[in-house]
């Protein structure tokens, strides 16, 4: 197919012309002047234009220069109206660029597969504790190794663990604490990764008799190595023991979560004990299908395997149940229901921005009526009049889309300094599914933002609006219902995401002002690891922590410290099945509660009440360690009455020694481990008992606490200067850091909120200025026949506000579906909260009064006889 020559038009051309020559000569034959003759070869013959345009047509590249033409001129009347075209295109940008920005995140985080070697075949199983209300809980050793010799639908299990290390060079230099994981030696083999240098763990370095071995990640190997390729083979410190590098993993690696820095051998670095036990729940476990296998084969297998261990052990804390899921649900389960609901919100923008545009074009077309009366006189067809009108909106959409697009990359990156911990957000790219779905948000945009004023040319006779546009007609109101109905459509939707925001805003500042059971104010926290190759005995580890707490307390400044293994508010710290002698009706079922070590201190320090009972006393220490404190909640729910004092608990984690197991020797408040979960049964033992080695020091200052971090870090360095400290925050800096993802979700989706309503308001002024000018004369007219200035006021303001209120009532009652959505990440908040529901409405219906009020008095203002000549 070829474009039209010139010397085509040329022909063309002159075909015309002749035949309208010869045409003319005819009517001059039969005895008309030369006007006359003029005028009638023009009725005989047709109109060119229209004969020009039909010809053509029947040339097969018609349609492109059809295109052509449309495209020429929607860029003129573009360039007509400046203004116009930038409002547009800005609403539009808006639209596109956090849709293709949310998609891109929502693909890289929930829809692609897992970067794994057929991720599809890869599963996690867990333990279900507590009588199943923990249905995705930690692993055993010895269970895993039970699982691990009798599933026959799985071809390969691994095991892994997260922990806390010392990492210095072979000197002990620049030591550092960093988060670190152990797995097993076929666990990389089991995810099919290789690493990008030196290779993983084998068999045998996966011992705990066997020489230290360690795998870098990418970042910790360009960070703290500059990527030296040489690294392979080198000796690190780990805390204060050599392990020989044998590989770095690549860079796309970050698994468990991005924070993770090397990788070690877990038998390694595993007590052989803990490790063969089914009751000491540590770990967590990835298996890979065999080919052919299903989700539903493995989690009857395992379950069938854990049940059989149950019943041969006379052990309370072996699990009687376990579970499975594919290992992307595991991964991602925490960021689902963010990322839709923000995905949500995005879309509400998108159908709100094109809204916005289709009423400007609506406006447009109304305005440009008698032009394509015109226009459709002269032999333009409807459908030639459509294409124009798409081709518009088709324009602005892709300025759009070429502006939105870039952006939408410089929201993706923010997104990832944003929400740093979200799982697999580092990873977020735009691939060539990305890049569709833009094209086709693009293409959505062009037809809603095209179609909707476009439907006015394919209503009625087009003639007909040479007299919609005459005085005194009233058929040119109808663009305006049109411009209505779409407004309320706007109203309805910012009526969602409003109160959508309302309730996430009250559930985070539910979340941030509740009481965690503890002070918060002026206590700063650290954390320190002990490594086992110094701190070798528990009588090592209690020195450590009693001297260094001594000498804290003595320190200027300060008005209490203590030691706990972990804080209230900083994340879940470890939990322990259990068993009380006294309270036979709890039967053979295991319950679950929160184990914390302190010092005797502790409790003073951040202000936990003594409810009954006594605190720790310094003399319990590691055989005299006899006794338990729980809080208000476990002896609620485990003790008839809440008569805890004097019964004992046996843990499984420590077996029974002593022999009958720990007294309860006291009561205290309940805590909080995180803001968003709700209070939990805790026991807490004498940190001076022994097996903790790694803990948080907490001290508390009448004020200006940030400035005991350094001195206090100067008092472990004297201790033991090879000891480095790691989350060195205060209190509220660290509720902070567990709130984050709850405040930029709810910020996120506010600002979704207030961008819909400012384009709302801006819609609700356009149409009514859009009827002031629609209506003029009528006004002129009614205020000439003794109508009050008030009166019209009242009026203009009624028709203003009427879909505004229909907007109103047709969002409250999808708000009322759509919040049931996000029930799951509201804290201390109802779905259905009356609060939040009448302050959205009273802020809409406030912003739309406002938004009416000018055009209204505008129109209140009117000279009759002004716009009567007007008109």
């Amino acid at each position: 197919m070829k474009w039209p020559t010139s010397k085509q038009n040329a022909d063309l051309e002159r075909e015309l012309r002749a035949d309208l020559e010869l045409e003319e000569e005819e009517q001059r034959e039969s005895g008309l002047d030369a006007e006359a003759a003029k005028h009638a070869a023009l009725r005989a013959f047709g109109n060119p234009l229209l004969i020009r345009e039909q010809t053509r047509s029947t040339w097969g590249w018609d349609w492109l220069d059809s295109l052509w033409r449309n495209v020429r001129y929607g860029v003129r009347t573009l360039m007509r109206a400046p203004a116009f075209a930038l409002v547009a295109i800005a609403v539009m940008t808006l639209g596109i660029s956090t849709n293709v920005a949310m998609f891109t995140v929502v693909r890289n985080v929930l829809l692609k597969p897992l970067p794994f070697q057929e991720p599809e075949r890869l599963i996690q199983l867990y333990e279900q504790l507590g009588n199943g209300a923990r249905p995705f809980s930690y692993v055993a050793g010895g269970m895993y190794a039970a699982w691990k010799s009798d599933m026959p639908s799985v071809e390969q299990m691994g095991v892994y663990g997260t922990d806390s290390n010392n990492l210095s060079d072979d000197g002990g230099q620049l030591p550092e604490r960093i988060r670190s994981a152990y797995g097993s030696w076929d666990l990389f083999t089991t995810l099919g990764v290789q690493p990008e240098l030196g290779r993983s763990f084998t068999k045998d370095e996966d011992k705990h008799d066997a020489p230290g071995t360690v795998m870098l990640t990418h970042s910790l190997w360009m960070r703290r190595y500059a990527g030296d390729r040489n690294i392979v083979g080198k000796i690190i410190q780990l805390n204060s023991q050599p392990y020989t590098v044998v590989g770095v993993l690549p860079a796309w690696f970050m698994y468990p979560d991005t924070e993770t820095q090397l990788w070690t051998p877990i038998y390694h670095e595993q007590d052989p004990k803990a490790m063969a036990s089914p009751e000491i729940h540590n770990y967590f476990v990835i298996a890979r299908l065999k080919p052919g296998a299903t989700l539903s084969q493995a989690l009857s297998e395992v379950d069938t395997v854990t049940k059989r261990v149950q019943q041969s052990s006379s052990s309370r804390f072996v699990s009687k149940n376990a579970n499975a899921r594919s290992m992307l649900e595991g991964v991602v389960h925490g960021a689902r229901t963010q990322l839709y609901v923000l995905f949500g919100a995005t879309g509400c923008v998108l159908l709100i921005a094109c809204l916005n545009v289709a009423n400007l074009l609506v406006a447009r077309s109304a305005s440009r009526r008698k032009e394509i009366s015109i226009r459709a006189s002269l032999g333009g067809s409807r459908w030639t009049l459509l294409g124009e009108q798409v081709t518009e909106s088709v324009l602005l959409a892709l300025a759009a889309g070429a502006i939105g697009i870039p952006l939408a990359w410089a929201e993706v990156r923010w997104l990832m300094v944003a929400k740093p911990d979200m799982a697999r957000i580092h990873s977020a790219q735009m691939d060539g599914t990305v890049i569709l779905f833009a094209v086709g948000i693009v293409i959505l945009c062009a037809v809603l933002a095209g179609i909707i004023p476009s439907m006015t040319l394919l209503r009625g006779p087009l003639l007909e609006n040479l007299q919609e546009a005459s005085r005194g007609s009233s058929k040119g109101l109808s663009a305006a219902r049109l411009r209505k109905a779409l407004l309320v459509t706007e109203v309805a939707v910012t009526m969602v995401l409003l109160v959508s925001a309302g309730l996430l805003l009250k559930s985070y500042r539910q979340m941030r002002s509740v009481d965690i059971g503890c002070t918060t104010q002026n206590v700063l926290t650290m954390r320190v690891g002990l490594p086992d190759a110094i701190y070798k005995t528990d009588q090592q580890i209690t020195a450590f922590y009693s001297q260094l707490i001594e000498r804290i307390r003595v320190l200027p400044g300060v008005t209490a410290a203590g030691i706990s293994t972990a804080m209230p508010g900083q994340g879940y710290g470890g939990d322990t099945p259990f068993s009380i002698p006294e309270n036979p009706s709890l039967g053979q079922n295991q319950h679950v509660a929160m184990l914390r070590g302190v010092d005797p201190g502790y409790f003073k320090s951040v202000q936990i009440p003594l409810k009954q009972g006594r605190f720790f006393e310094d003399r319990e220490r590691l055989k005299n360690a006899r006794s338990v404190i729980v809080s208000e909640s476990f002896a609620r729910q485990f003790f008839p009455n809440g008569d805890a004092l004097g019964k004992h608990i046996q843990s499984g984690e420590f077996g029974n020694f002593p022999e009958g197991g720990f007294e309860v020797v006291g009561i205290v408040g309940n805590t909080l481990w995180h803001l968003d979960e709700q209070e939990g049964p805790t026991m807490y033992l004498p940190l001076y008992y022994g097996g903790w080695n790694s803990a948080t020091i907490a001290v508390r200052a009448d004020h200006n606490v940030e400035s005991l971090a350094l001195p206090v870090q100067k008092l472990i360095a004297q201790i033991d200067p090879n000891l480095p400290v790691a989350d060195v925050l205060t209190m509220e800096q660290s509720l902070g850091k567990a709130t984050m993802d709850a405040n930029v979700t709810s910020m996120l989706v506010l600002a979704f909120a207030v961008i819909s309503l400012v384009l709302a308001a801006v819609g609700l002024y356009g149409v009514l200025s859009y009827l002031v000018t629609q209506r003029t004369g009528e006004i002129g007219i009614r205020m000439a026949l003794g109508a009050q200035r008030q009166d019209v006021l009242r009026q203009m303001l009624v028709d203003g506000l009427r879909p505004a209120l229909l907007g109103v009532v047709v969002g409250l009652g999808a708000s009322a579906a759509c919040v049931q959505l996000i029930r799951s990440m509201l804290y201390g908040t109802k779905p259905l909260d009356p609060a939040v529901f009448a302050s959205v409405t009273g802020l809409l219906l406030a912003v739309a009064a406002f938004a009416c009020f000018l055009p209204a008095w505008h129109a209140a203002r009117l000279d009759p006889m002004q716009a009567l000549r007007n008109e």
